[in-house]
């Protein structure tokens, strides 16, 4: 966005797929200006993902790569040649942030490494995003949210509920990318902020097993504490078995209210005043938060048939004025439509597409959402504002070193 908190600030991302693309393009919305090298010839391989799980995506854009990259401006690069190399340096000698999310042989094949790309500006940010970590005897190994961040950070064992065979799997494609990469983001900003302060550079890394774990550090913190594994819930379970006030109802028309009232004593009147049953805020088995807890399983009963007489719609209404939290369950395009989110704007228009903005606003103002790049439809104008011209343009294009 222009006069964004990072306007002036210039990225060269050197990434594919999901997680580490993702941190660029928090970093554009943030008003960087993110340039994304991607292969001369075949590209990013997000690009041809268009089967995901039941959806299938014909023609152009494409969703499933506009959400990681919207606003960057695109080049294609065959780093594997010499001349594609020399770009790539003279590319990183004008950025501040170099962002990839290569292994290290193919860093070092490349000629992308730490050593390469400080030794053509020492002062660079160097910004890695990895699946199991830069230390250790996994860290030249690959991984992709699925087996990284859900399966092997503990996500998915937590939320399946034992009673279900298998696994739990993610609720959509690059669930731990997005959240990883905005972890990168924000490690990316600290360090644009350190050398500012000190003039020293950081390498800066985020991997999707420390996001994975990060994301459970609550349970992983408790069940340390406890000596054995948070679990969930059996299937069906209203929710808190000490608590009829924190837990799933469902209504007549087949939806989910999810209450979460903590301090059940605190709410538990005003509850029974928004659903029609001002009895039960004097009936003794309710008395206290000691007394609802004993009586736990009576009260969800109750509950129960009581949200089962109206629609969310009507709960809704009714719930406007309740003071304890609650929320409608939605989908991923009810969400779309929830008032909330289009008066925050966290759902905008990026051309034909309607893209999440990243999560971080600034002095109340949601960052303008540009599309994503066609495949190395910036090449020439890059090149041109580094002062390269015609003909060494056209040299680069001959050896393929660049689309």
């Amino acid at each position: 966005m222009s006069g964004g908190p990072l306007d002036g600030i210039r990225v060269l991302e050197v990434a594919m797929y999901g997680f580490v693309p993702s941190a660029g393009a928090v970093l554009s919305d943030w008003g960087a200006d993110v340039i994304k090298v991607e292969h001369a010839v075949t590209g990013d391989p997000q690009r041809g993902l268009r089967q995901i799980a039941t959806f299938k995506v014909e023609g152009d854009p494409n969703p499933n790569v506009e959400h990681a990259n919207r606003g960057k401006r695109s080049i294609g690069v065959d780093m594997s040649v010499p001349e594609g190399r020399a770009v790539i340096h003279d590319l990183a000698k004008t950025a501040d942030v170099f962002l990839t999310s290569f292994l290290p042989q193919h860093r070092s094949k490349f000629g992308i490494d730490v050593d390469d790309i400080r030794a053509v500006n020492p002062k660079i940010i160097y910004a890695r995003g990895s699946g199991l970590g830069p230390r250790g005897a996994e860290a030249d190994k690959g991984g992709y949210d699925m087996t990284a961040y859900w399966c092997r950070g503990s996500v998915a064992a937590t939320i399946t509920p034992p009673d279900i065979d298998g696994l739990i799997p993610p609720p959509g494609p690059a669930f731990g990318d997005t959240i990883s990469g905005t972890n990168l983001a924000g490690g990316i900003a600290a360090a644009l902020l350190k050398r500012e302060r000190t003039g020293e550079p950081s390498i800066v890394d985020v991997s999707l097993l420390s996001s994975g774990l990060w994301s459970m550090g609550h349970t992983i913190a408790l069940s340390a504490y406890m000596g054995e594994p948070l679990r969930a819930f059996p299937t069906g379970s209203h929710g808190s078995p000490s608590n009829p006030l924190s837990g799933l109802y469902a209504t007549k028309d087949g939806r989910y209210l999810s209450l979460v009232m903590l301090q059940p004593g605190k709410f538990w009147a005003d509850v029974c005043q928004h659903i029609d049953r001002p009895d039960l805020a004097e009936d003794p088995r309710f008395a206290d938060a000691a007394a609802i807890a004993t009586n736990t399983a009576a009260a969800v009963q109750i509950l129960r048939e009581v949200f089962a007489t109206r629609t969310l719609t009507e709960w809704t209404e009714r719930f406007a004025t309740l003071s304890g939290p609650w929320a409608p369950v939605q989908d991923a395009l009810q969400a779309i439509d929830d008032p909330q989110v289009q008066a925050n704007e966290y759902v905008r228009k990026a051309g034909d597409l309607q893209l999440v903005s990243s999560p971080v606003q600034f002095d109340l103002t949601a960052p303008d959402l540009r599309p994503g790049p066609e495949f190395a439809a910036q090449t020439d104008e890059v090149l041109l504002e580094l002062g390269l011209d015609w003909d060494r343009i056209i040299a680069l294009k001959t050896a393929g070193a660049i689309t």
